[in-house]
């Protein structure tokens, strides 16, 4: 069964999420919802399916204007699972875009880099807000 992409609108506590099977994808907004909810079962549902027969190159960006620790851990939980990308020989490549004066979350997007050896390109910017993501 063909895997449709999945569009998940933001709310005030949750990041808009585009998640394409031809393997481009994006989490942008801001992290605060602090329970599991049908949000974050149905991505990772949707990556579960995804990663059985990932594109030859997968891109995520991320850019995020609050991460709280509640997500901050299911967005590790998130790009582990994407790491399988790579045993499969294919390409994963992780974009992460991060306001200049935010070393709170330039250190969680590096401690999660580091804990599962995921490699991650840090682009700084003045104001995320900003960012032309499409």
């Amino acid at each position: 069964m063909a895997l449709d992409k999945l569009h998940i609108l933001p709310s005030s506590n949750t990041p808009e999420v585009i998640l394409n099977p031809d393997g481009t994808m994006r989490i942008s907004g801001r992290a605060i919802d602090e329970s599991r909810t049908k949000f974050s079962e149905q991505l990772m549902s949707w990556i579960e399916s995804y990663i059985a027969e990932p594109a030859e190159k997968t891109e995520l960006v991320v850019a995020l204007e609050y991460l709280n620790s509640f997500n901050a851990i299911f967005l590790a939980s998130v790009l582990k699972k994407l790491s399988r990308v790579n045993e499969q020989k294919k390409q994963l490549v992780i974009k992460w875009y991060i306001e200049e004066d935010d070393d709170d979350l330039l250190e969680r997007a590096q401690h999660i880099s580091a804990a599962f050896s995921i490699p991650i390109e840090y682009i700084m910017t003045d104001h995320i807000q900003d960012i032309n993501l499409s």
